[in-house]
Protein backbone atom coordinates (compact mmCIF):
# COMPACT_ATOMS: atom_id res chain seq x y z
CA UNK A 1 0.00 0.00 0.00
CA UNK A 2 1.34 3.08 -1.34
CA UNK A 3 0.65 6.80 0.43
CA UNK A 4 -2.18 7.78 -1.89
CA UNK A 5 -3.64 4.47 -1.39
CA UNK A 6 -3.22 4.32 2.25
CA UNK A 7 -4.96 8.37 2.71
CA UNK A 8 -7.58 6.99 0.65
CA UNK A 9 -8.16 4.13 3.00
CA UNK A 10 -8.35 6.72 5.66
CA UNK A 11 -11.36 9.02 3.81
CA UNK A 12 -13.30 5.79 4.21
CA UNK A 13 -12.95 5.19 7.23
CA UNK A 14 -15.58 7.68 9.50
CA UNK A 15 -17.84 4.42 9.71
CA UNK A 16 -16.67 1.94 11.92
CA UNK A 17 -14.94 -1.29 10.65
CA UNK A 18 -16.60 -4.11 11.67
CA UNK A 19 -15.81 -8.39 10.17
CA UNK A 20 -16.45 -10.27 8.96
CA UNK A 21 -16.31 -8.35 5.64
CA UNK A 22 -14.86 -8.41 2.35
CA UNK A 23 -12.15 -6.02 3.98
CA UNK A 24 -9.14 -6.66 6.14
CA UNK A 25 -7.76 -5.17 8.74
CA UNK A 26 -4.34 -3.26 7.64
CA UNK A 27 -0.92 -4.79 8.61
CA UNK A 28 1.98 -3.03 10.12
CA UNK A 29 4.81 -4.84 10.06
CA UNK A 30 7.30 -3.60 12.89
CA UNK A 31 11.06 -2.74 11.75
CA UNK A 32 13.23 -1.84 14.99
CA UNK A 33 16.56 0.00 14.28
CA UNK A 34 17.63 -0.48 17.73
CA UNK A 35 20.18 -2.60 20.08
CA UNK A 36 17.74 -3.31 22.80
CA UNK A 37 13.53 -3.99 21.46
CA UNK A 38 12.08 -6.39 23.56
CA UNK A 39 11.86 -8.93 20.70
CA UNK A 40 13.87 -7.66 17.74
CA UNK A 41 16.36 -5.58 18.97
CA UNK A 42 19.93 -5.76 17.58
CA UNK A 43 18.59 -7.83 14.61
CA UNK A 44 18.45 -4.63 12.15
CA UNK A 45 20.89 -2.17 13.24
CA UNK A 46 22.63 -1.58 9.78
CA UNK A 47 20.35 -0.08 6.88
CA UNK A 48 21.40 -2.73 4.18
CA UNK A 49 19.39 -6.06 6.73
CA UNK A 50 17.02 -3.42 8.04
CA UNK A 51 16.06 -2.29 3.95
CA UNK A 52 15.68 -6.41 3.17
CA UNK A 53 14.28 -7.01 6.03
CA UNK A 54 11.53 -4.47 5.37
CA UNK A 55 11.11 -6.13 1.29
CA UNK A 56 10.71 -9.31 3.49
CA UNK A 57 8.00 -7.67 5.44
CA UNK A 58 6.21 -6.35 1.92
CA UNK A 59 6.31 -9.35 0.31
CA UNK A 60 4.75 -11.30 3.08
CA UNK A 61 1.73 -8.68 3.36
CA UNK A 62 2.94 -5.63 5.16
CA UNK A 63 0.95 -2.86 3.78
CA UNK A 64 2.66 0.10 6.35
CA UNK A 65 6.20 -0.76 7.78
CA UNK A 66 6.30 0.54 11.15
CA UNK A 67 10.72 2.16 11.89
CA UNK A 68 11.25 2.89 15.06
CA UNK A 69 15.13 3.93 16.00
CA UNK A 70 13.94 4.02 20.28
CA UNK A 71 13.17 0.83 22.10
CA UNK A 72 9.95 1.57 24.35
CA UNK A 73 10.18 -1.87 26.14
CA UNK A 74 9.07 -1.15 29.81
CA UNK A 75 12.24 -0.33 31.82
CA UNK A 76 13.91 1.11 28.65
CA UNK A 77 15.60 4.96 28.93
CA UNK A 78 15.24 7.50 26.34
CA UNK A 79 18.17 8.05 23.36
CA UNK A 80 19.39 11.66 22.01
CA UNK A 81 17.66 12.71 18.43
CA UNK A 82 20.93 12.71 17.15
CA UNK A 83 21.47 8.93 17.92
CA UNK A 84 17.62 8.05 16.86
CA UNK A 85 18.41 10.11 13.61
CA UNK A 86 21.35 8.26 12.71
CA UNK A 87 19.63 4.82 13.08
CA UNK A 88 16.12 5.90 11.09
CA UNK A 89 16.60 8.53 8.31
CA UNK A 90 19.12 5.95 6.61
CA UNK A 91 16.72 2.90 6.66
CA UNK A 92 14.07 5.40 5.49
CA UNK A 93 15.87 6.58 2.51
CA UNK A 94 17.14 2.78 1.46
CA UNK A 95 13.49 1.56 1.88
CA UNK A 96 12.04 4.81 0.02
CA UNK A 97 14.47 3.86 -2.95
CA UNK A 98 13.18 0.19 -2.73
CA UNK A 99 9.07 0.86 -2.35
CA UNK A 100 6.79 3.18 -2.30
CA UNK A 101 5.14 1.36 0.54
CA UNK A 102 3.67 3.53 3.18
CA UNK A 103 6.28 3.87 6.32
CA UNK A 104 5.66 5.71 9.51
CA UNK A 105 8.24 6.35 11.82
CA UNK A 106 7.43 5.54 15.29
CA UNK A 107 8.79 8.65 17.03
CA UNK A 108 7.48 10.68 20.11
CA UNK A 109 10.36 13.64 18.80
CA UNK A 110 9.26 16.34 16.80
CA UNK A 111 13.02 16.72 15.08
CA UNK A 112 12.65 12.98 14.07
CA UNK A 113 9.18 13.30 12.73
CA UNK A 114 10.48 16.19 10.53
CA UNK A 115 13.35 14.39 9.19
CA UNK A 116 11.64 11.24 8.93
CA UNK A 117 9.11 12.34 7.06
CA UNK A 118 11.17 14.61 4.38
CA UNK A 119 13.33 11.48 4.07
CA UNK A 120 9.96 9.66 2.96
CA UNK A 121 7.94 8.51 6.30
CA UNK A 122 4.23 9.22 5.17
CA UNK A 123 3.04 8.23 8.76
CA UNK A 124 3.68 9.44 12.44
CA UNK A 125 3.05 6.98 15.06
CA UNK A 126 3.49 8.28 18.67
CA UNK A 127 3.87 6.69 21.88
CA UNK A 128 3.25 9.88 23.87
CA UNK A 129 0.21 10.81 21.26
CA UNK A 130 2.11 14.66 20.64
CA UNK A 131 2.41 15.54 24.28
CA UNK A 132 6.27 16.32 23.94
CA UNK A 133 6.92 19.61 23.89
CA UNK A 134 6.67 21.12 20.53
CA UNK A 135 5.33 17.62 18.54
CA UNK A 136 1.56 18.75 18.27
CA UNK A 137 3.02 22.13 16.49
CA UNK A 138 5.14 19.92 14.25
CA UNK A 139 2.92 17.53 13.27
CA UNK A 140 0.37 20.09 12.05
CA UNK A 141 3.38 21.71 9.93
CA UNK A 142 3.92 18.26 8.54
CA UNK A 143 0.16 17.36 7.39
CA UNK A 144 -0.03 13.38 7.42
CA UNK A 145 -1.43 10.99 8.92
CA UNK A 146 -1.16 10.55 13.13
CA UNK A 147 -1.56 7.91 15.64
CA UNK A 148 -1.97 9.11 18.78
CA UNK A 149 -1.33 5.73 21.79
CA UNK A 150 -2.65 5.76 25.26
CA UNK A 151 0.26 5.19 27.68
CA UNK A 152 0.43 5.69 31.21
CA UNK A 153 3.72 7.39 32.22
CA UNK A 154 7.42 6.79 31.08
CA UNK A 155 8.55 3.86 29.55
CA UNK A 156 10.71 3.31 31.85
CA UNK A 157 8.55 3.34 34.74
CA UNK A 158 5.36 2.53 33.34
CA UNK A 159 4.81 -1.19 34.49
CA UNK A 160 5.61 -0.42 38.07
CA UNK A 161 2.23 -0.92 39.40
CA UNK A 162 0.03 1.33 37.11
CA UNK A 163 -3.30 2.00 38.13
CA UNK A 164 -6.84 3.84 36.64
CA UNK A 165 -9.09 5.45 39.13
CA UNK A 166 -11.71 5.51 36.89
CA UNK A 167 -11.16 2.12 35.01
CA UNK A 168 -8.57 1.54 32.44
CA UNK A 169 -11.73 2.11 30.06
CA UNK A 170 -13.04 5.06 31.24
CA UNK A 171 -9.78 6.47 31.45
CA UNK A 172 -8.25 5.62 28.41
CA UNK A 173 -11.54 6.81 26.38
CA UNK A 174 -11.17 10.49 28.34
CA UNK A 175 -7.12 10.59 27.09
CA UNK A 176 -8.95 10.16 23.44
CA UNK A 177 -11.13 12.72 23.90
CA UNK A 178 -8.62 15.28 25.12
CA UNK A 179 -5.97 14.53 22.33
CA UNK A 180 -8.02 13.91 19.13
CA UNK A 181 -9.62 18.14 20.46
CA UNK A 182 -6.18 19.28 20.84
CA UNK A 183 -5.17 17.85 17.66
CA UNK A 184 -8.88 19.19 16.24
CA UNK A 185 -7.47 22.82 17.66
CA UNK A 186 -3.87 23.00 16.56
CA UNK A 187 -5.64 22.23 13.24
CA UNK A 188 -5.20 18.64 12.21
CA UNK A 189 -8.20 16.72 10.61
CA UNK A 190 -9.88 14.20 11.70
CA UNK A 191 -9.51 12.21 9.11
CA UNK A 192 -5.57 11.84 9.29
CA UNK A 193 -6.26 10.78 12.85
CA UNK A 194 -5.72 6.75 14.33
CA UNK A 195 -6.28 5.61 17.83
CA UNK A 196 -4.34 3.11 19.60
CA UNK A 197 -4.98 2.57 23.12
CA UNK A 198 -1.58 0.79 23.85
CA UNK A 199 -1.99 -2.68 25.11
CA UNK A 200 0.84 -3.04 27.66
CA UNK A 201 2.06 0.31 27.84
CA UNK A 202 1.24 1.26 31.66
CA UNK A 203 -1.22 -1.64 31.71
CA UNK A 204 -1.60 -4.59 34.06
CA UNK A 205 -2.06 -7.76 32.43
CA UNK A 206 -6.06 -7.30 33.67
CA UNK A 207 -5.85 -3.86 32.04
CA UNK A 208 -4.74 -5.30 28.98
CA UNK A 209 -7.57 -8.04 28.89
CA UNK A 210 -9.98 -5.00 29.51
CA UNK A 211 -8.87 -3.10 26.91
CA UNK A 212 -9.18 -5.84 24.13
CA UNK A 213 -12.76 -6.92 25.36
CA UNK A 214 -13.81 -3.47 25.52
CA UNK A 215 -12.21 -2.59 22.06
CA UNK A 216 -15.52 -1.76 20.08
CA UNK A 217 -16.20 1.04 22.44
CA UNK A 218 -13.41 3.06 21.30
CA UNK A 219 -15.18 3.39 17.96
CA UNK A 220 -17.32 5.90 19.42
CA UNK A 221 -14.49 8.56 17.79
CA UNK A 222 -15.38 7.58 13.97
CA UNK A 223 -11.54 7.10 14.39
CA UNK A 224 -9.55 3.97 12.59
CA UNK A 225 -8.23 1.92 15.82
CA UNK A 226 -4.72 0.49 15.79
CA UNK A 227 -3.56 -2.48 18.14
CA UNK A 228 -0.14 -4.01 18.86
CA UNK A 229 -0.27 -7.21 20.57
CA UNK A 230 2.51 -8.79 19.46
CA UNK A 231 4.46 -10.98 21.75
CA UNK A 232 3.99 -9.21 24.43
CA UNK A 233 4.30 -9.42 27.83
CA UNK A 234 0.62 -10.07 28.81
CA UNK A 235 0.41 -13.18 26.67
CA UNK A 236 3.45 -14.35 28.05
CA UNK A 237 2.25 -14.48 31.46
CA UNK A 238 -1.11 -16.00 30.85
CA UNK A 239 0.39 -18.53 28.91
CA UNK A 240 3.69 -18.88 30.43
CA UNK A 241 5.82 -18.41 27.08
CA UNK A 242 8.82 -16.48 26.13
CA UNK A 243 9.18 -13.93 23.47
CA UNK A 244 9.48 -15.96 20.80
CA UNK A 245 7.08 -18.88 21.60
CA UNK A 246 4.09 -15.95 22.03
CA UNK A 247 2.86 -16.07 18.18
CA UNK A 248 -0.72 -18.51 19.00
CA UNK A 249 -1.45 -15.87 21.67
CA UNK A 250 -0.53 -12.62 19.41
CA UNK A 251 -2.64 -14.50 16.88
CA UNK A 252 -5.47 -15.37 19.03
CA UNK A 253 -5.56 -11.61 20.28
CA UNK A 254 -5.30 -10.35 16.66
CA UNK A 255 -8.05 -12.40 15.63
CA UNK A 256 -10.40 -11.30 18.17
CA UNK A 257 -9.30 -7.61 17.99
CA UNK A 258 -10.27 -7.85 13.90
CA UNK A 259 -13.53 -8.75 15.39
CA UNK A 260 -14.52 -5.98 17.27
CA UNK A 261 -13.27 -3.48 14.62
CA UNK A 262 -10.20 -3.04 14.62
CA UNK A 263 -8.56 -1.26 11.76
CA UNK A 264 -4.68 -1.58 12.03
CA UNK A 265 -2.61 -4.50 13.59
CA UNK A 266 0.77 -3.80 14.40
CA UNK A 267 2.95 -7.22 14.80
CA UNK A 268 6.18 -8.47 14.48
CA UNK A 269 4.92 -11.75 12.55
CA UNK A 270 3.30 -10.17 9.46
CA UNK A 271 2.98 -13.70 7.18
CA UNK A 272 1.35 -15.33 10.19
CA UNK A 273 -0.96 -12.45 10.55
CA UNK A 274 -1.94 -11.75 7.17
CA UNK A 275 -3.04 -15.61 6.78
CA UNK A 276 -5.38 -15.34 10.10
CA UNK A 277 -6.91 -12.10 8.98
CA UNK A 278 -7.29 -13.68 5.34
CA UNK A 279 -9.30 -16.16 6.90
CA UNK A 280 -11.51 -14.09 8.56
CA UNK A 281 -12.14 -11.67 5.83
CA UNK A 282 -13.19 -14.59 3.77
CA UNK A 283 -15.61 -15.63 5.87
CA UNK A 284 -17.31 -12.14 5.56
CA UNK A 285 -17.85 -12.87 1.93
CA UNK A 286 -20.27 -15.32 2.29
CA UNK A 287 -23.76 -14.84 1.22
Amino acid sequence: MNTEEFLGWLDNKNQPFLIPSSEKPLIMGVLNVTPDSFSDGGCFLSSDKASEHALTLIEQGADILDVGGESSRPGSLPVSVDVELSRVIPVIEQIRKQSDVCISIDTYKPEVMCAAVHAGANIINDIYALRTKNALTMAAQLDVPICLMHMQGTPSKMQQNPQYSDGVVNDVTAFFKERVNACLQEGIIKERLILDPGFGFGKSVRDNLEVSTNLDKFQEFGIPILLGVSRKSTIGALLNKEIHNRLIGSIALTVYAALKGVSIIRTHDVAETNQALQMIAALGKVD
